[in-house]
């Protein structure tokens, strides 16, 4: 059975395109981030504030969409994605309420 996992498009204050995720985002469901960062044309920025999980299998995906996304993340979720070397490839920016994501 898929974890639960919420996605939400909207634009982003800056212009582009603002995808909010919440949940977990693992093997079950990952292809689904996939599909929704392939259905948005040009730059993304991708709002994981409020992930409270995240496994290799979500790692991926981001990975594999590092040329056009840009992240915002609470800190422990920053720490995994620094240590994935991630970090190095897209720029993290930090969530603003600090949010409760966990790795």
């Amino acid at each position: 059975m898929p974890t639960q996992l919420t996605l939400t498009q909207g634009g982003h204050p800056e212009g582009g395109t603002l995808l909010t995720v919440a949940g977990e985002i693992d093997m079950s469901n990952s292809g689904t981030l996939a599909d929704a960062i392939d259905g948005v044309p040009g730059q993304v920025v991708v709002d994981l504030t409020d992930v409270e999980y995240l496994d290799s299998a979500g790692l991926g995906v981001l990975f594999a969409h590092a040329d056009r996304i840009e992240l915002i993340a609470g800190p422990l979720l920053e720490r995994v994605l620094s240590v994935s070397g991630l970090a190095r490839l897209v720029t993290i920016r930090p969530s603003r309420s600090g949010g409760p994501a966990t790795a």
